[in-house]
C-alpha cells in the first residue's frame, strides 16, 4: 500500500504522553475510551532512502515483512490478529513506513508483541519474495490503469528529477524483479534502527501498563545505527511535460516546491490549500471551475510537506478541449489569492471549515494514532487541538497573501498532462 501526504495537520486532544523506553525509543499514547484500540510502529524511512537502482525497496520490505519470523510462519503472523477479529497493516511514504493494528481493547498486548516479532526478527523468506514479487508487479499494472492515481507519482518526478524524493513508490517492472533477500536485509539494517522509530498508540489502556508491555517486547533490543544523512533536494527547474494516454478524459497536474515540515508557514499555507482546492464543495476552484462553468469532474489542490522541501500541487480532471480554459481559471483564482485580501468573514468560516475538517479526520482514531506517531517522529511535542485551533486562528490576511505570492508563481511551475480523447 502507498500513501500520499496532500495537506494534513497533527493534532491531538489531551491527555497524550511522550515517553521514552530504556534503550531510547520514544513512545507516545493517548488514553481514551473505547473498545477499539489502534497500535504502530512509525520508521523515518522510505522510498527516498532506497539506492537507486533498487527503486522500489522500501515497499517491497513492507509487503514481506509479513512473510514470516524465527517463531511465526506468514500465516501465522496474519491469524494472530485476524483470528481476534484484529486488522494488520502497512504503508510506505518518500520518507515514512508504518506497520499498525487495530484490535480489540483487551487484546493489546498481543498487538504489542507481534509488531515487536514482526520488526525485530523477520525472516524474509526466498520463497515468499520471489512470490510478492508478483503481488507488486500486479499493483504497480493496477497504478498503470488509474491515470488519477499515477500522474501525481509521476509529477513528483517531474519535480524532483534524478533525485530520490522522485522515486515512484512501487518502483518498476525492473526495479522490482533485481531485489533480492539481501537488498532487503542490509535495508532494514541500515534504516530501522531505534533512532528512527516511534511507538504509536491511541487506546482504552493506561499509559503505565502500556510502557510495561513496551518496555518487556522494545525495550530489550539495543540496535543503534550511526546517523544517516539524506541527500537534500536542490536545483528545481520547472518543466512541462506532456504524454497522450488512452483514455476518455485529460488529467493535469501543475504546481510548484512548497515549505518543508519544519517550515512555521506550512499552517497558513496548508488553509490556502484547503481553501483553494481541499475537500470541501466550496472551494475556490471547484466553485470556478466545477460549479460555475462545468468543465472538470474534479478539480483539487494538494500539498505535501517534506523534511527538507515540500510540493504543492493542483489536479484537474476534464475534457481535452476544455483543459486549457480550466487551466486560465485556475491561474486567475491563484492571482486572487496574491492580491485580494480575504473578507473578514471569508477567512473566518475559512478558519472554522479547515478546522472542522481536522476536528473530523481526528475522530478516525487509527488516523489519529498515525498523525501522532508521525509528529513525534520529528518534534519533541505533539501539539494539542487546543493549541492547533489558537494557531490557526491567529492566521492573518498578511500570512495568507505572503506564502500565495511566494509559492503561486507561474513561471516556477511544473506540469504534467495526460491527454486523453477517446470517443
Amino acid at each position: 500500500m502507498i500513501i500520499h501526504y496532500y495537506f494534513i495537520i497533527y493534532t491531538v486532544n489531551m491527555p497524550h504522553h511522550i515517553i521514552q523506553l530504556s534503550n531510547g525509543i520514544k513512545l507516545i499514547h493517548k488514553e481514551v475510551n473505547s473498545p477499539i484500540s489502534h497500535f504502530g510502529i512509525l520508521i523515518n524511512a522510505g522510498t527516498r532512502d532506497e539506492n537507486a537502482d533498487k527503486m522500489g525497496l522500501a515497499h517491497f520490505v513492507e509487503h514481506t515483512i509479513f512473510k514470516g519470523t524465527e517463531k511465526r510462519t506468514g500465516m501465522q503472523v496474519i491469524r494472530r490478529l485476524e483470528d481476534v477479529g484484529g486488522d494488520l497493516n502497512a504503508s510506505t511514504s518518500k520518507e515514512e513506513t508504518y506497520f499498525h493494528t487495530s484490535f480489540l481493547t483487551p487484546d493489546y498486548q498481543r498487538a504489542v508483541e507481534l509488531l515487536s516479532d514482526i520488526f525485530f526478527r523477520a525472516t524474509f523468506p526466498e520463497k515468499e519474495i520471489e512470490k510478492e514479487k508478483d503481488v507488486v508487479l500486479e499493483e504497480i499494472k493496477y497504478y498503470q490503469d488509474t491515470p488519477a492515481e499515477l500522474i501525481f507519482d509521476e509529477f513528483e518526478d517531474v519535480v524532483f528529477a534524478k533525485h530520490p524524493l522522485g522515486r515512484n513508490i512501487l518502483g518498476n517492472k525492473k526495479s522490482v524483479k533485481s531485489i533480492h533477500r539481501n537488498d532487503i536485509i542490509e535495508f532494514v539494517k541500515q534504516q530501522y534502527s531505534l533512532q528512527n522509530i516511534v511507538l504509536s498508540s491511541v487506546g482504552n489502556i493506561s499509559c503505565e501498563k502500556l510502557t510495561r508491555l513496551c518496555e518487556k517486547y522494545f525495550g530489550a533490543q539495543t540496535i543503534h545505527n550511526e546517523a544517516r544523512e539524506r541527500v537534500a533536494f536542490c536545483g528545481y527547474v520547472p518543466k512541462n511535460s506532456k504524454i497522450k494516454k488512452n483514455t476518455y478524459q485529460t488529467h493535469a497536474v501543475l504546481g510548484n516546491l512548497a515549505y518543508p515540515f519544519f517550515n512555521e508557514k506550512r499552517t497558513p499555507f496548508m488553509l490556502l490549500t484547503n481553501l483553494l482546492g481541499g475537500q470541501g464543495m466550496n472551494t475556490k476552484l471547484n466553485m470556478a471551475i466545477r460549479e460555475k462553468k462545468g468543465l472538470a469532474y474534479s478539480v483539487e489542490a494538494n500539498y505535501s510537506p517534506f523534511s527538507d522541501t515540500g510540493l504543492f500541487s493542483i489536479y484537474i480532471g476534464c475534457d481535452n478541449h476544455t483543459l486549457d480554459q480550466c487551466i486560465n481559471l485556475t491561474m486567475k483564482e491563484l492571482e486572487k489569492l496574491k492580491r485580494q485580501p480575504l473578507g473578514t468573514m471569508q477567512l473566518h468560516y475559512a478558519k472554522k471549515q479547515f478546522l472542522g475538517q481536522v476536528a473530523i479526520a481526528n475522530e478516525a482514531k487509527l488516523n489519529e494514532m498515525l498523525a501522532i506517531g508521525r509528529t513525534a517522529l520529528f518534534f519533541e511535542e505533539v501539539e494539542t487541538l487546543e493549541e492547533s485551533i489558537e494557531k490557526i486562528e491567529k492566521i492573518s490576511n498578511r500570512e495568507i497573501i505572503e506564502v500565495a505570492n511566494e509559492i503561486f508563481i507561474p513561471e516556477q511551475f511544473s506540469s504534467l498532462v495526460y491527454y486523453g480523447g477517446k470517443n
